[in-house]
């Protein structure tokens, strides 16, 4: 029993000392031809080609497919028009030294109804071909567990990824020049879109989608995104690097984001959205954006470095309420947002907040109109104001106090260099009291102003 396990021993010695002497190209090389299935150049396929190999590729998709072993594909240009993919299709390349170059068609790879795809360390370029609307590079209608992983996706003529009804993990890519949105998600069943670097898009970074208002639950997290442009123009619907519409649940947490001409998290209608631990600069509209009919939105521990509002949580008069907006850091507000949004939107604002909500914790400087807006009008209810620290703004706190504005608790907090006042009664963006720290406010019986720590 001892020799036999000796030799046991000894044989596993040798393999690991055999790989450990491969050479990197080798090492590289090895998997793709023996431990991972089908070699796709079994099928005819030529690495390098300067012909087509749309047909041949398709054929070794589907064989591969029909046996459930996954397709290597050994370093090499492929020449190829759409590909199907099939239950269970594992497409399995060398980062960086495997690449798809797409002759044209509606998308590169396609699924429809197909379940368990793997795509694993492919370049796929576009070549800058235009795509029909709503359509991505990579297109999958319904499909469970589906995952692109490690890959690299460049100069789409439309959207990168584009998934309905789908669950499954985007993680570990590199997206680049699109056309339009690097991701794309209506309906998700379960999805993960983490730990990609997202740069030079057209429209939006990410967006997570639903055709109507209801749960969805994807995680956005420990994503790079850059560059994120709004090229139809609109008043916020572009240039956004995260944007999620009806979609609710949704956790956006620890990406860094900078130079987006809108917003760097822009949620519509989505409710109980998480925004926590991004790192946010050089926004050019609203950084972090809960809006509309939503109810429940968390916004906590970001930091955001230059923008024209560092936080909005509004709409009341649509349903928006109830959020949390704790512990961010916001300064170098800009005065200014961009051409195309609404000419009475504010600008040089910390936080902006409407109804049944708390703001806590934050520390604001460098606010060149307010360092914190509660209520628009009348759109005021049950706002909580306290232990804040506001530095450097034109005036610290503004509250609505129009008749039929509701109350507005403003306690324990540290303003400072304020010139306007610290706290100052607004009649929609105008200030229309003089500073109500310094003077009480009696007169207002919905404004309750605490003890606030004021250096003028």
């Amino acid at each position: 029993m001892d020799v036999n396990r000796r030799h046991l021993i000894g044989a596993s010695a040798v393999g690991v000392a055999g790989a450990l002497a491969m050479s990197p190209d080798a090492a590289r090389a090895a998997p793709l031809t023996s431990a991972l299935g089908r070699d796709v150049t079994q099928y005819g396929v030529r690495p390098g080609s300067p012909d087509d190999q749309t047909r041949n590729l398709q054929r070794a998709i589907d064989e591969a497919a029909r046996a459930q072993v996954p397709l290597a594909l050994p370093p090499g240009v492929y020449r190829t028009g759409m590909l199907r993919l099939q239950n269970g299709s594992q497409l399995i390349g060398v980062r960086g030294a495997t690449k798809f170059l797409f002759n044209g068609g509606a998308s590169m790879l396609q699924g429809e109804g197909t379940n368990s795809i793997g795509l694993h360390g492919l370049t796929l370029d576009g070549g800058g071909i235009p795509l029909p609307t709503r359509r991505g590079l990579v297109h999958c209608l319904g499909g469970r567990d589906v995952r692109i992983i490690d890959c690299e996706i460049t100069a789409s003529g439309g959207n990168g990824v584009w998934f309905e009804q789908v669950s499954g993990d985007i993680s570990g890519n590199i997206f680049a020049k699109m056309a339009t949105t690097a991701v794309v998600s209506f309906d998700a069943l379960g999805l993960i879109v983490s730990r990609n670097t997202i740069s030079d898009t057209n429209d939006n970074g990410i967006e997570i989608l639903r055709t109507a208002i209801g749960d969805d639950g994807t995680l956005v997290a420990d994503n790079r995104i850059e560059d994120i442009k709004a090229g139809p123009g609109g008043s916020g619907q572009y240039g956004n690097a995260i944007n999620a519409f009806r979609a609710g649940n949704v956790i956006v947490r620890g990406n860094r984001i900078k130079n987006c001409d809108y917003s760097a998290v822009r949620g519509n209608s989505a409710s109980n959205i998480q925004i926590s631990g991004n790192s946010v600069s050089d926004v050019r509209e609203v950084a972090l954006y809960s809006e509309f009919a939503f109810e429940g939105a968390v916004i906590a521990n970001n930091t955001v470095d230059g923008a024209a509002v560092g936080v909005s949580v509004c709409n009341f008069n649509e349903g928006g309420r109830m959020a949390v907006v704790q512990g961010n850091i916001i300064r170098n507000l800009l005065p200014k947002r961009p051409i195309g949004t609404a000419p009475d939107d504010d600008a040089g604002v910390g936080i902006y907040i409407e109804a049944d909500s708390s703001v806590t914790g934050n520390v604001i400087e460098n606010a060149p109109s307010f360092g914190i807006v509660a209520g628009w009008g009348k759109y005021l209810r049950d706002i909580a104001i306290t232990g804040n620290v506001i530095r450097k703004a034109f005036v610290g706190i503004g509250v609505s106090v129009v008749p039929g504005a509701g109350t507005a608790l403003v306690n324990n907090n540290m303003i400072s260099e304020t010139p306007r006042g610290a706290v100052v009664g607004l009649d929609h963006a105008r200030a229309v009291t003089t500073d109500l720290s310094a003077e009480g406010a009696q007169r207002y019986a919905q404004v309750v102003v605490g003890t606030n720590a004021v250096r003028r």
